[in-house]
């Protein structure tokens, strides 16, 4: 008898999910308890998927095997306690893909630069000539994706890397990834995890259940998560990256250092220069040294890892480079969507700024950015339905402060108040929600804006 599913959540999660099952043959239904958008709903028929929304049939749930759930959905929704009360395995969709999928796994997580450091590693093992699948948080579900994957002629992915989140993590129970990358941690998402020890012991799932046969790289010098890691324990093969000499090989696994304009790998020795990386800016430095040391342990060659690395091409609305107008930068930041990304952004900035900032604000504490945004920014546009915090925030940093109510008025008035030689970066340090449906459109509706000029 076949293992009756029941998926909580019709977004891309739920839809992914519902692919799998059909991949699998095993019957499955998708109950949401608000609207499911009606292209889905459509493809949903078409796939022959049952489906409800705007509630849920109590039922039909406590009749299923397995409750496969999607990573927005808050644990105390009440279809779970329902699960549970009726004995039911509950299982997050990163789970549910990892456990249909022959494929070795790369994850990667951490606050910021996890899409980047994903994208870049499946361009890596990609281009050397490595069967690999990218998914997860960065677009597509994991579980869609293995879905796709399956209908091959050659069958599933050789290697998956996938970007997990902490919504994501949460929900594993077997999760082990053979390689698990874990960038740096800072509060963020504390509506759903309470404070920042929640935060990173969701996080830290990445790695809790992996073996000395498995990976893990970190960042060395992040001070969050060297605090997670000083009470959390791992099984896992360590890999230390660091921009600190002296750091180098306190531990008994390899430390891989950026040293003076050099770029270095240990254990074997790899060397160039840091001009050559296609991604600049301290924070790629990193990103680009996590992501290199995984794609050596899936053996890729120096000469695969250079051309990589000097020719990957970032992915949209991650310090996005949109165009140069009469001598103006436009740089799309949309993804960054908290503080520490934005701090990133601006760190990387080496002309002078017209920051355009804003949006739902999810708790944020802007001091650690005023130092920065007198140094480098002379223009706030703030874009976002209420801006009295970023205003009281940064009014004595910056010279002078605008306000808009689109994305798209937000890069013409950047243009028209930029001087030949400036820059004007999106980099909102809050969620979109309160104008856009995602950080996606936020960043299309800017760049629209920088065309039309």
């Amino acid at each position: 008898m076949s293992t009756q599913v029941t998926i909580l959540g019709a977004g891309e999660s739920g839809e992914g999910a519902a692919k799998l099952c059909l991949s699998l043959g095993l019957p499955c239904r998708v109950t949401d308890a608000g609207s499911i958008a009606p292209d889905r709903a459509v493809r949903l028929t078409e796939m022959g998927i049952e489906f409800e929304e705007g509630g849920h049939n109590r039922d039909a749930l406590t009749a299923s095997d397995l409750l496969v759930k999607s990573p927005g959905v808050p644990s105390t929704a009440p279809p779970l306690q329902w699960a549970k009360d009726a004995g039911i395995e509950v299982i997050g969709e990163l789970e549910f893909a990892a456990r249909h999928t022959t494929g070795r796994i790369a994850a990667v997580t951490g606050t910021n630069g996890k899409t980047t450091t994903a994208g870049l590693l499946h361009h890596l093992l990609e281009t050397g000539g490595l069967d690999t699948g990218c998914a997860g948080n960065i677009g597509d579900s994991f579980a869609g994706a293995v879905a796709d994957a399956l209908k091959r002629p050659e069958g599933d992915r050789d290697i998956w890397v996938v970007e997990a989140s902490s919504f994501q993590l949460e929900d594993t129970v077997d999760f082990c990834p053979d390689i698990a990358l874990f960038l740096n941690l800072t509060p963020d998402h504390l509506d759903r995890h309470s404070d920042v020890k929640g935060y990173g012991d969701a996080k830290w799932n990445i790695t809790s259940r992996q073996t000395s046969e498995h990976h893990l790289i970190v960042n060395a010098d992040d001070p969050g998560l060297r605090s997670l890691r000083e009470r959390r324990d791992t099984a896992a093969t360590v890999h230390e990256i660091t921009a600190d000499s002296s750091r180098a090989g306190h531990q008994a696994t390899a430390a891989h250092l950026l040293e003076t304009q050099r770029f270095t790998f240990l254990n074997p020795s790899f060397t160039m220069s840091i001009q050559e990386l296609a991604l600049q800016g301290k924070h790629n430095l990193y990103n680009s040294m996590a992501a290199g040391v995984a794609a050596r342990l899936f053996d890729l060659n120096d000469a695969g890892l250079r051309e990589g690395l000097q020719h990957f091409r970032n992915l949209e609305h991650r310090l996005e480079h949109v165009a140069d107008v009469n001598d103006i930068r436009f740089i799309n930041d949309s993804k960054a969507t908290n503080v520490n990304a934005a701090w990133y952004a601006l760190d990387s900035m080496t002309k002078p700024t017209i920051w355009i900032a804003g949006g739902v604000d999810k708790g944020n504490d802007y001091t650690e950015l005023i130092p920065l945004v007198g140094d480098k920014v002379h223009t706030l546009i703030c874009l976002g339905k209420d801006n009295a915090k970023l205003k009281k925030a940064f009014g004595t940093a910056v010279s002078r402060i605008l306000e808009v109510e689109s994305a798209e008025e937000a890069a013409v008035l950047g243009y028209n108040v930029a001087k030949p030689g400036d820059a004007v970066l999106l980099s909102p340090a809050c969620a979109s929600f309160d104008l856009f449906s995602s950080f996606e459109e936020r960043g299309l509706r800017f760049k629209e804006g920088v065309r039309s000029l």
